[in-house]
């Protein structure tokens, strides 16, 4: 998957408020939603009078993709320190989608469910970064899992061309390494070829050592990178 690829199925699986144009910089309002909705990007070449411009307008959150030497060094030069370095990783729908979980293990479901917002509450995840899911124009869907009945996980899912990517995935603190994570991937993966999607991608921090080896356990390969800039 290419830096460009990567962007794209990004902003349009978890879009900004707003964004506009300035110079070569994309600013981004993410009206709460968090890094991913909120970090200004660079297209291309980029003139040091066009950063001080960015930061003009406020802008103190950059992401820095794969390729973008110059714009990392300016950045670090300025006093940006990195925030959160990033990884993405896919894999064949098709591939994750087998063996399927017990039925309702896990449920594919829009609008989420009062219990699946109050899942993600727990874990940080509040209104603000619902809404940015609810501002996806293109298929989306909501997986909830389930552990004896009781609901204890969930995570959002969206597509974007043929690629199909999860964001938001949490899981309750008294499930966690019962296999409810690996049912909200397959049942996610099973979602996204039901619509066209050839391929289950995700972006998780580098640092979510657990998190980052479930995945490549169920076949995932790293397809891409990225880290945020920030100053205060």
């Amino acid at each position: 998957m290419t830096p460009e690829v990567l962007a794209r199925v990004m902003e349009e699986t978890w879009p900004p408020a707003a964004r506009w144009r300035l110079g070569p910089f994309t600013l981004r309002d993410g009206a709460g939603g968090g890094k991913r909705v909120s970090a200004a990007s660079v297209e291309g070449v980029f003139a040091a009078a066009e950063l001080d411009a960015a930061e003009a307008e406020g802008v103190r959150l950059f992401v820095v993709r794969e390729g973008e030497a110059a714009l990392d060094a300016a950045l670090a030069a300025r006093g940006y320190g990195v925030v959160d370095p990033v990884v993405a990783y896919a894999a064949p729908a098709a591939l994750l989608a087998e063996p399927a979980p017990e039925p309702l293990a896990a449920f594919p479901h829009w609008p989420p469910l009062a219990i699946a917002r109050e899942i993600w509450s727990e874990e940080g995840i509040g209104p603000a970064r619902v809404a940015v899911m609810e501002r996806v124009a293109g298929p989306k869907t909501v997986v909830m899992a389930r552990t004896k009945d009781h609901p204890v996980g969930a995570a959002f899912v969206a597509v974007s061309g043929d690629i199909a990517m999860l964001h938001a995935l949490e899981v309750r603190q008294s499930a966690r390494r019962q296999g409810s994570a690996n049912n909200i991937l397959r049942v996610a993966a099973r979602w996204a070829l039901d619509q066209g999607a050839s391929t289950l991608s995700l972006v998780v921090t580098e640092a979510n050592v657990p998190a980052r080896a479930l995945y490549a356990s169920l076949g995932m390969q790293v397809v891409g990178q990225y880290h945020y800039r920030q100053k205060n």
